[in-house]
């Protein structure tokens, strides 16, 4: 990742597995931009995807991790963003593709399906991959932004 600076957005489902992951980051010198939730009281993942999703497509970011209870609804919510490519991602190896192929910009986690030691490693994999663009890019270049 060029610069240390990334936005998290989660629903309650995921806010216990993001306040983990966030200081996690911020110890390993990352600067965190938090969408929200800030609690475990009942919330809506929209509500938190979007801004986190306007944030990157304004340039203010330039990529997220985000999470909900399965990773699916978050997902689903980032990639209705036409600037967004946001992968669910459950293992290390997903992540790392994700963002070597598909040049993923938000990297989703499944709050309810992994547990923290596996969090740090997905997200690891994730920012510490490379784009690599060549034949990968006919293929990004095909999807609406």
């Amino acid at each position: 990742m060029k610069n240390k600076k990334l936005g998290m957005a989660s629903d309650h489902a995921g806010y216990a597995m993001k306040v983990k992951v966030k200081e996690y980051l911020e110890l390993i010198g990352y600067e965190v931009v938090d969408f929200g939730t800030h609690s475990e009281a009942s919330a809506d993942y929209p509500d938190f995807a979007h801004p986190l999703a306007n944030a990157i497509e304004n340039g203010e970011l330039e990529c997220g991790i985000a999470m909900c209870g399965s990773g699916n609804g978050i997902n689903m919510t980032l990639n209705h963003h036409k600037g967004i490519r946001s992968a669910l991602c459950w293992i290390p190896e997903i992540a790392a593709l994700a963002k070597q192929h598909n040049n993923a910009n938000v990297c989703t986690l499944p709050a309810r399906f992994v547990s923290f030691e596996e969090a740090k490693a997905i997200v690891d994999a994730y920012l510490n991959a490379e784009y690599e663009g060549g034949r990968h890019q006919a293929r990004i270049d095909k999807i609406p932004c």
